[in-house]
């Protein structure tokens, strides 16, 4: 059974307020299909490690949906949505009508990208390539994510909560035993948490 990448999992004070957000800015297909929203466990104080890239047509609509600017870049915009969660806004090379933007990549903090990049790469059948600074760190055609670019971006700072946007796997739960963490959950070799769901088996 191969090993596939579902929908992020992330904690929110309002699930319901940041759901909808999000299914106001990517329309509500895209946003259950990527994305859903639990209580959270603890308040959020720290920058997400783990984060979304996406396509806007215009920034300016982001913005009507209740984003708001945190930094201004050469060509592209990190923005926070209802409950401060950081995401990173493109101008999109394909403008068309539809909703107001579009998911191109999940973004994941490490120390260490190319280690962490390679470990995943041979879980979900992933292609590694070079990020922008030469060095082999983006994920192309990762299993659930085909459509999907999974970067790993280099940081310095260490990790001090748990990460409030987790992903998950399709999978037998079995097959992690080993990457069990002290909270009973599942940890990548860098402490990123995940969850394994057994996929749904076909009716019949």
């Amino acid at each position: 059974m191969s090993t596939a990448l579902g929908a992020l999992s992330v904690e929110a004070a309002d699930p319901c307020a940041v759901q909808a957000f999000w299914a106001e800015v990517l329309g509500a297909d895209a946003q259950r299909a990527l994305v859903s929203f639990r209580p959270q466990q603890r308040p959020k104080t720290v920058k997400n490690r783990v984060h979304l890239d996406v396509y806007t047509p215009d920034v300016a609509t982001l913005l009507d949906c209740g984003a708001r600017v945190l930094a201004e870049h050469s060509g592209w915009v990190t923005l926070a949505d209802v409950e401060g969660n950081e995401f990173c806004a493109f101008p999109d090379p394909e403008p068309a009508t539809g909703p107001a933007a579009r998911v191109f990549a999940v973004c994941t903090d490490s120390n260490r990208p190319e280690a962490l990049a390679a470990w995943w790469a041979a879980l979900v059948g992933a292609d590694v390539r070079n990020g922008p600074d030469g060095t082999p760190r983006w994920l192309y055609g990762s299993a659930g994510w085909e459509s999907l670019i999974w970067k790993f971006i280099r940081v310095s700072d260490e990790r001090v909560a748990p990460n409030r946007w987790q992903w998950t796997l399709q999978d037998e739960p079995g097959r992690f035993t080993a990457l069990r963490g002290p909270d009973g959950g599942f940890v990548d070799p860098q402490g990123n948490e995940f969850s394994v769901l057994r996929p749904a088996r076909p009716a019949g």
